[in-house]
């Protein structure tokens, strides 16, 4: 019930605007979010690459409405690419097509896609395109295989809570794809994702596994020590060398076990956003653990 309700609250626009002017980005948002701006991500990255870690950034911001809003986006990636580029830092970009105009249309997400690889092979860069809620999977999926043909420099992302999955992930495997394994954050209906945690588990087990065996350096992206245990595990067993493939963990979260995969020999690479956009962000954070809400409230009642 709370994980439900947190992620509906991620949705309204008034709470946003009370958290936001209750000074919520000077607390708790700060575990999360390096900056509002990609200047503040510098030392971040920077400390992340001394432990040995990989960086992906990601701008904060979805479902733009106007034409103009995506075009700015596409300009602000550019910026981006060179910014990394010019700071020597160890990372690469993820990004979401309503960011590019998913929402206007299809073929100006593809087209504004199209622009940000073609700016990203100029610098050798890579570029994760997150996936949305599932009313977005099958158009995230349809326009990143109509890219594909011409460009390799980028992957996809697949959510095991939903029943689709499987089949999404052997697609992708067949067509030598990268993808990052997540267990997925949005309020699903029944009718297209598994309600019980117990069966996006095992689906994400087993689909890290079809990864592990057959897939492009797999991103498996999970804070799950079980999960984590069992991919160990798998990889141990089945001698799958470390390099091909790599930990993702979210920026401000278990820090410890990120120092420790490092220290085991595993590669991790931590996922690291930023923009003015964290509020639908941080939300969908709580909602993963909700016991970290009581945080929130004690920083809001001081206000």
């Amino acid at each position: 019930m709370t994980r439900a309700l947190l992620l509906r609250m991620s949705n309204s626009p008034t709470i946003e605007r009370f958290v936001k002017k209750n000074g919520m980005s000077a607390g708790f948002a700060r575990r999360f979010i390096a900056g509002e701006r990609m200047e503040e991500t510098v030392d971040s990255v920077r400390q992340l690459n001394a432990r040995e870690m990989t960086v992906t950034l990601d701008y904060l911001g979805e479902n733009v409405s106007r034409p103009e809003e995506a075009h700015d986006s596409v300009e602000y990636y550019r910026r981006l690419f060179k910014f990394i580029f010019d700071n020597r830092l160890d990372a690469n970009v993820s990004l979401k097509l309503t960011q590019l105009g998913l929402d206007i249309s299809d073929s100006l997400a593809a087209q504004n896609m199209r622009l940000i690889l073609e700016e990203a092979a100029k610098y050798d860069q890579f570029v994760r395109i997150d996936m949305e809620g599932s009313d977005y999977t099958e158009r995230t999926l349809s326009i990143f295989y109509e890219l594909w043909g011409d460009h390799k420099n980028f992957g996809t992302v697949i959510q095991t809570y939903l029943y689709r999955s499987e089949t999404d992930i052997h697609r992708l495997i067949d067509a030598g794809a990268r993808v990052r394994l997540v267990k997925g954050a949005y309020n699903e209906p029944k009718e297209v994702a598994f309600p019980d945690k117990k069966d996006v588990d095992e689906s994400y087990v087993k689909l890290t596994q079809e990864l592990l065996l057959k897939g492009n350096y797999p991103a498996i992206a999970t804070h799950d020590p079980v999960i984590i245990a069992a991919t160990n595990s798998f990889v141990a067993d089945n001698q799958i060398s470390v390099d091909r493939f790599e930990y993702q963990m979210l920026f401000g979260v278990r820090r410890d076990l990120q120092n420790k995969l490092v220290s085991d020999g595993f590669r991790m690479r931590v996922y690291v956003p930023f923009g003015t956009q964290w509020y639908g962000y941080m939300m969908r954070r709580l909602a993963e653990r909700p016991t970290n809400l009581w945080f929130v409230l004690k920083n809001l009642l001081r206000k």
